[in-house]
Parts: structure tokens; C-alpha cells; sequence
């Protein structure tokens, strides 16, 4: 059986491990930003034709 305070010490323990990696997540988060305008599909591309001169 688990006592009342190893049990609030388990707790406290677990609360820190998931405030670290959520402000890690958060630090990579800001290190890599995700783009907030989705990718073109092909569709939806512009085409481009070189121009390369008279002929």
C-alpha cells in the first residue's frame, strides 16, 4: 500500500516530467516553425514556360 505522502510525492514528480516536456515541445516548436499556409498540390501551382528567345 501506498502512503498519503509517497503518493502526493509520485504525483508532484509526474507534474514536473510533463511541464518539461511540454515547454521542450514548445521550445522546439519555436526553433522549427510550422508553416501556417498549407502547400500547393499540383493543381493548384502555377505553371511557368521558360522563355528562351525567338526560334
Amino acid at each position: 500500500m501506498i502512503s498519503n505522502s509517497e503518493m502526493i510525492r509520485i504525483r508532484r514528480q509526474m507534474q514536473r516530467r510533463i511541464r518539461d516536456v511540454v515547454a521542450e515541445r514548445r521550445r522546439i516548436r519555436q526553433q522549427n516553425p510550422i508553416p501556417t499556409s498549407p502547400t500547393p498540390s499540383g493543381a493548384d501551382q502555377e505553371v511557368c514556360v521558360a522563355d528562351n528567345g525567338p526560334g
